[in-house]
């Protein structure tokens, strides 16, 4: 598989089995096989969660801010091993010492960074932080 960054939303649905509205990655900024991969998540005010989370004052659910690391983590994984079959899926298995920092609204820009710390049978482990204008969300 041929990788050229960065890589667009189109490409990403071809990687990822999410559609929109749970795509939660617009583009690949950096990716490195097996360590590492960079992406972002633009916020925009017409996406649905922010019909009701909140109407007068909205903010990205903190469980979609995981839920694009996820993703990220995800896309470097299927990446390194060169791809994924169609009917192969990737699922989010757990988290460890999450916090949330900052409100991210529309407008911001959600950088995404995940680091494969190891692989075992299959399960990767990484470290994955989420920022906007270099402060973590």
């Amino acid at each position: 598989m041929d990788i050229t960054l960065p890589i667009e939303n189109k490409e990403l649905q071809k990687l990822l089995p999410h559609r929109y509205p749970f795509l939660l990655i617009d583009r690949v900024l950096e990716f490195e096989h097996f360590k590492r991969l960079k992406a972002i998540k633009n916020i925009s005010y017409n996406e649905p969660q922010f019909q009701g989370h909140f109407p007068d004052f909205p903010v990205m659910p903190g469980v979609l801010v995981i839920e694009a690391l996820a993703q990220a983590a995800g896309t470097l994984s299927i990446l390194s091993l060169g791809g994924r079959d169609e009917s192969e899926l990737y699922f989010f298995v757990g988290i460890d010492k999450a916090r949330f920092k900052r409100q991210v609204i529309p407008g911001d820009q959600l950088v995404l960074e995940v680091e494969l710390l190891a692989d075992k049978r299959g399960i990767g482990k990484f470290k994955a932080v989420a920022t906007v204008e270099g402060e973590i969300a």
